[in-house]
C-alpha cells in the first residue's frame, strides 16, 4: 500500500456494486418478472408486490445478508404469503430460476473506471470494499479484471462504521486519512463520514430503496458529488488538499 508522506490521504476505498460494474439493473429485471409471475394470483395495481418484497427483504437481511441468493429466498417467502400459500410448485420453480440467472448475469465495468482507479492507484493506497454473498463477490471480482490494481480485497457482510473502523485498523490507518468512493450514501459514506473520513458519491441511475435510507445532511463538508468515474482523481485530490490544510501538514 502507498501511503505517500506528501499526501494527508493514505487510503482511497472503492465499493464494487453499481460503482465499479453494474449490478442494480439485473436486480430490477428480477423484480419485473417476480411480478409477472405473481401476476397469475395477484391484481398487481392493488397488491403493492414489490413493497412487500421490499418489507421482507429487510426483516431477512440479518439471516440471509445482502445480494440475490438473500433476494430469491425473500421472493420465495414473499410470494408465499403474497398468494396465501395458493402459488403453485411450478411457479415458485420459476422463481427460483431467477435468481439462478441473475447470480449469472455479466459483469459490465461502467465507463471509465479502469482508467480512473489505475490514476489514483499511482499516488494513492487504494482498497476495494464490497458487500454482499462472499461466493458473488468473488466471481464478480473475478470477472471485472479489476484485480490487478487492488492490491488488497474486502467481501463484507455489512458496511457500517464498525466495518470500517475494522479495515482501517488493519491498515493501521486513523479515519481521517481515508476517502471511500461509492455509489449508495448510506453504505459508502454515511459510516465513513461518522468516523471521521471522506466520501466521494458517484450516485448510479437505479437504487435499491433500501440503500437510499441514509441521514448525510446536504452540502457535507467531507463530501464531494462527483458524476462520473472520470472526475474520481481529480476529487480525490481536493479532499487529500482538504485534509492537509485541516490537520496544518
Amino acid at each position: 500500500m502507498k501511503t505517500l508522506s506528501s499526501h494527508a490521504i493514505g487510503l482511497v476505498g472503492f465499493d464494487g456494486d453499481d460503482t465499479l460494474w453494474r449490478s442494480e439493473d439485473y436486480y430490477r429485471a428480477a423484480e419485473q418478472q417476480f411480478e409477472q409471475i405473481l401476476g397469475h394470483y395477484l391484481d398487481l395495481g392493488d397488491a403493492g408486490t414489490l413493497g412487500h418484497l421490499l418489507a421482507v427483504e429487510r426483516r431477512n437481511l440479518a439471516v440471509f445478508g445482502y445480494g440475490v441468493k438473500g433476494m430469491t429466498l425473500s421472493m420465495i417467502e414473499a410470494a408465499i404469503e403474497l398468494t396465501d400459500a395458493r402459488i403453485s410448485a411450478r411457479h415458485l420453480q420459476q422463481v427460483l430460476e431467477i435468481g439462478r440467472v441473475t447470480l449469472q448475469h455479466p459483469v459490465e465495468l461502467i465507463a471509465g473506471v479502469r482508467e480512473a482507479v489505475a490514476e489514483i492507484a499511482r499516488d494513492f493506497g487504494v482498497v476495494l470494499i464490497t458487500k454482499g454473498d462472499l461466493f458473488h463477490q468473488e466471481q464478480k471480482i473475478a470477472l471485472s479484471g479489476l484485480q490487478d490494481l487492488f492490491p488488497r480485497i474486502e467481501v463484507v457482510s455489512e458496511k457500517d462504521a464498525a466495518t470500517y473502523a475494522r479495515v482501517l485498523a488493519e491498515f493501521d490507518l486513523p479515519a481521517e486519512r481515508f476517502v471511500m468512493v461509492g455509489n449508495s450514501l448510506r453504505s459508502d459514506v454515511e459510516p465513513v463520514i461518522a468516523l471521521g473520513g471522506w466520501g466521494i458519491h458517484t450516485p448510479y441511475e437505479v437504487t435499491w430503496a433500501h440503500e437510499a435510507e441514509h441521514d448525510v445532511a446536504a452540502g457535507e463538508p467531507r463530501l464531494r458529488e462527483v458524476p462520473t468515474a472520470a472526475g474520481w482523481p481529480h476529487a480525490v485530490r481536493e479532499l487529500d488538499a482538504l485534509a492537509r490544510s485541516a490537520h496544518g501538514a
